[in-house]
């Protein structure tokens, strides 16, 4: 299993947002969670990508403890967050070198193009980012997930600020990592565009975690 969890908690002071969520996600599959604002989806996402200790329960990425094991569940994962932290001050391909360096990793110049290129920022590439859009931002970071080719993509509302070109690039991406067995987890609001890639959806409200099917996809047996 790509992610496994085990009576997972998360509290905030006195105030809980889920608690006792046990769930699998295997791999090579794309896991849309749904929900409303404060409901925890990024809170559950951010637990996952090893940010945030949970308050009790367990969880493992790829058979990687997430508590005690955190460094190697990052060396797996790749978390795409709401804001696109990138460097005002560096171009494209700076920041993507640089993304890369930080997980020890160092593309060529030609693996640099052919990521852009592929996000349709070729032409951009030595424009200082403080000059991007909030799309050409977004596109940019799914570059660093081309580059990286993570085992578990973890995205937090993928689809904001994109126009149609765009989404088409963010599924694209989304079904090349299930399709090279690793496994996508993604928050959104969007179920229109989800639903194209997803296996599985999910709804998080009042800190219960229910599953669904989609139809575009063959199913997983829910555990």
């Amino acid at each position: 299993m790509a992610i496994q969890t085990f009576h997972l908690s998360k509290s905030f002071g006195n105030y809980r947002i889920f608690e006792d969520l046990s769930f699998e996600i295997p791999t090579g599959e794309c896991f849309a969670l749904f929900g409303s604002n404060g409901a925890g989806k990024t809170t559950l996402l951010r637990i996952l990508a090893t940010l945030v200790r949970p308050t009790s329960g367990s969880f493992t990425v790829l058979g990687h403890d997430g508590v005690t094991e955190k460094e190697s569940v990052r060396q797996v994962t790749m978390f795409l967050a709401h804001g696109s932290h990138l460097y005002d001050d560096l171009d494209a391909q700076e920041n993507l070198r640089f993304a890369m360096a930080m997980r020890g990793q160092y593309p060529s110049h030609r693996a640099l193009k052919v990521a852009l290129d592929q996000v349709s920022l070729g032409a951009f590439s030595d424009m200082k980012t403080r000059n991007f859009s909030a799309g050409m931002k977004r596109r940019l970071a799914l570059a660093k997930v081309i580059l990286a080719q993570p085992q578990v993509l973890l995205l937090d509302e993928p689809y904001n600020a994109l126009d149609e070109g765009g989404v088409q690039v963010t599924n694209q991406i989304i079904r090349e990592v299930t399709q090279r067995a690793g496994m996508v987890f993604m928050t959104t609001h969007d179920r229109e565009k989800a639903h194209l890639v997803a296996h599985r959806t999910g709804l998080l409200n009042r800190g219960l975690l229910t599953f669904s099917h989609t139809d575009q996809h063959p199913a997983h047996d829910i555990s």
